[in-house]
């Protein structure tokens, strides 16, 4: 409890937790014998704080400014196994290499759903699950996040699966993108998808990545801003639907995000965007769905 900054209470930040996939280090090294070690040290203080909050009373505090956990190791590395019914429940997997992506995306969603459970029950905040995905390694991982994460950080894999990022669209799943980070590392800004992703109508954001490594000005997230509004030719309308993407996607509590969008979130007095761009996104989502249900319907009739 000692290590908690006082910075962390004010209520003027929001956090979100990255848990590092890194099972294979720590087996490696002594500190973990089996994966379930790695769920019980992540999870059970957040269990136990929950039944009981003078048990922790400064992890009680820290969690309420919390909105939710990541999940971010190198998506490049080679995985030993793919995600089967053949994998070994957690407490077997003594292995000393990694479990699959999709293997901790699982675990991570269970409890955290779990956890959100037992939390709302008592009337406190709860979690969201944002792993960083797609940002290299196999497509399959976007498919792991589709089925259990509330939104993803980079995904700049799905260019390469049609098929997901039809899905991803259609579900207007977030997408927190980062092509400066990208740039540096996966790929070259040119290439990256983001505009896209933008022009197609896909719920996706501008954000930092390791800002000290990776940025060089002070404001990495302007700077994020200006890059792509100059490399992209981003009208002033463009960067406004963006910010409000971002602000939907955020984790601040509704009361915040009515304040700075209005009522129902399209207030161009707040946001700058005209109505008539939001209800050409509303309304092409909306056909684009009914195209699919009708062919569902269609087939099930068949």
């Amino acid at each position: 409890e000692a290590t908690y900054p006082l910075h962390a209470f004010v209520c003027e930040r929001c956090w979100l937790v990255q848990v590092p996939r890194l099972y294979d280090v720590y087996k490696a090294t002594g500190l973990m014998d089996n994966f379930q070690q790695v769920i019980v040290n992540v999870f059970q203080p957040l269990f136990e704080v929950t039944r009981d909050p003078t048990s922790h009373p400064k992890l009680h505090m820290f969690l309420q400014r919390v909105i939710g956990f990541d999940s971010v190791d190198d998506e490049s590395k080679i995985e030993h196994d793919m995600l089967s019914s053949s994998n070994p429940p957690p407490e077997q997997w003594d292995l000393p290499y990694n479990p699959p992506y999709g293997y901790w995306m699982y675990y991570m969603y269970a409890n955290i759903v779990v956890l959100n459970k037992l939390r709302a029950e008592r009337g406190l905040n709860t979690f969201q699950f944002r792993p960083h995905c797609g940002e290299a390694g196999e497509v399959e991982h976007l498919l792991s996040t589709y089925i259990v994460a509330h939104q993803i950080n980079h995904g700049i894999m799905l260019r390469k699966n049609p098929a997901l990022h039809y899905l991803y669209y259609l579900s207007q799943i977030g997408i927190a993108m980062s092509p400066l980070s990208n740039n540096k590392l996966f790929l070259d800004y040119q290439k990256n998808p983001f505009i896209k992703y933008f022009n197609q109508g896909m719920n996706v954001s501008l954000s930092t990545d390791d800002p000290l490594m990776l940025h060089i000005t002070k404001d990495a997230l302007l700077e994020e801003y200006s890059v792509a509004a100059q490399v992209w030719k981003l009208t002033a309308t463009d960067q406004c639907e963006i910010a409000r993407n971002s602000v939907l996607q955020s984790g601040w509590e509704m009361k915040f995000k009515r304040h700075y969008l209005g009522k129902d979130f399209s207030d161009i007095r707040e946001t700058n965007v005209p109505v008539i761009r939001l209800l050409y996104r509303q309304e092409t989502l909306e056909q684009e769905q009914g195209l699919v249900k009708r062919f569902h319907v269609l087939k099930a009739i068949k």
